[in-house]
């Protein structure tokens, strides 16, 4: 029985998408290829509206995104701030140090947020080079205030804005420009519902600027300044062999964004957000992030007094759903449940009715049909 893939990434992959990616491979120096190339370049820059923005797309994952977006802004001895919502913005801390740059950090207790107001008051205590924020923490499901920190961190224009976009960008609002960030980055396989693969990348001109006044860097492969000639006029040269057929993919998942149209996109991951909280919520379970601070790509689910995690886990897979395990030190207090990409309505309301059969079979006490009633009841809201 085929699975229903709700993890919080790879996401389901649209058939036009995997149809994209199963073309001929062609050489990377191939007329159509280029074209393709140009084209993805320009689309990624309209997903997160940085029309000034320098695009990067390179064979890697969003950790290789990181770490590029790390080595090509700050140095050895230089100063970072890691603003820390989980797992993955204590990433950002371990990568830093394995490079000598001084880090320092602010974390939230895993489900909250560092107030905007603590991230101010720490950039005027101390110079920063640059700053990291993860727009949603994938473990702990926070959605951090994006434009509100941004406003914050515009008092500082020695600063280098950095945003760990992976699992937020084609599901959740950024505005690069506008918002005065200086490198975003994000993976192909969460909301932009790509095969993994490719590590995305946006620099402003700032941050260009920057990587040019560090001189040498202690990476070769991450250098930005060698693949900008390729990434500026696809074609024209020769770095690295390029993913070929990934760059099909994430043409094809760019090209069904745009159709779908940006606002529409963020509003329907709003809805399926909402849906799968209301329904869980209405059947026992909780949320972990309160409701102002919860991602609309992914959800921390906390069980409900005698559900046993990789129990239930094991017999929700068996009757034809997957999700996540809890990270670090959620480990079996709760499950992940993505809800982002190119799903649909049908795989919200199936979900639920998985989620309500396998809890049914714990002897669980609710009302069958209570959850999915809730769920529909903000999918079909008029």
């Amino acid at each position: 029985m085929k699975k229903l893939m709700m993890i919080p990434g790879p996401t389901p992959v649209d058939q036009s998408i995997l149809d994209a990616l199963s073309k001929e491979t062609v050489s990377h120096l191939d007329p159509e290829l280029v074209k393709t190339l140009k084209e993805t370049l320009k689309n990624l820059k309209a997903v997160v509206m940085a029309e000034k923005g320098q695009p990067f797309t390179i064979p890697g994952t969003g950790t290789l995104g990181m770490e590029t977006a790390l080595v090509n802004s700050v140095k050895k001895g230089d100063r970072l701030l890691v603003v820390s919502h989980g797992y993955f913005g204590n990433r950002f801390v371990e990568i830093a140090r394995g490079y000598g740059i001084e880090v320092e950090v602010l974390a939230s207790e895993w489900g909250k947020i560092v107030e905007v107001e603590k991230i101010a008051l720490k950039l005027k205590e101390n110079k920063f080079d640059a700053i990291t924020v993860t727009h949603v923490d994938t473990s702990t499901g926070v959605c951090a205030p994006l434009e509100e920190v941004a406003e914050v961190i515009k008092k500082f224009p020695e600063t280098l804005f950095i945003v760990d976009a992976v699992c937020a960008t084609g599901g959740i609002e950024e505005r690069m420009d506008d918002w005065g960030v200086d490198i975003i980055f994000a993976g192909n396989q969460k909301a932009l519902g790509v095969p993994p693969g490719l590590a995305n990348l946006v620099f402003s001109k700032k941050a260009l600027e920057r990587r040019n006044a560090l001189g040498n860097i202690s990476s070769y492969y991450m250098d930005i300044n060698r693949w900008l000639p390729i990434m500026r006029e696809p074609g024209s040269g020769y770095f690295s062999t390029h993913a070929i057929n990934m760059v099909n993919a994430l043409h094809q998942g760019l090209k069904i964004i745009l159709e779908e149209g940006l606002e529409e996109r963020f509003k329907r991951h709003r809805r399926f957000a909402l849906a799968f909280q209301a329904g869980l919520e209405k059947i026992g379970f909780k949320i972990l992030p309160s409701k102002e601070i919860r991602a609309n790509t992914v959800s921390t689910v906390l069980y409900p007094s005698g559900i046993e995690d990789l129990a239930f886990r094991e017999k929700l897979y068996e009757n034809g759903v997957l999700v996540s395990a809890g990270k670090g030190v959620l480990a079996g207090k709760l499950f992940r449940i993505g809800h982002m990409g190119n799903i649909t309505e049908n795989e919200v309301v199936a979900t639920m009715s998985i989620i309500e059969k396998t809890l049914s079979e714990f002897n669980y006490n609710f009302e069958l049909g209570s959850g999915i009633g809730a769920a529909e009841k903000v999918l079909f809201a008029k």
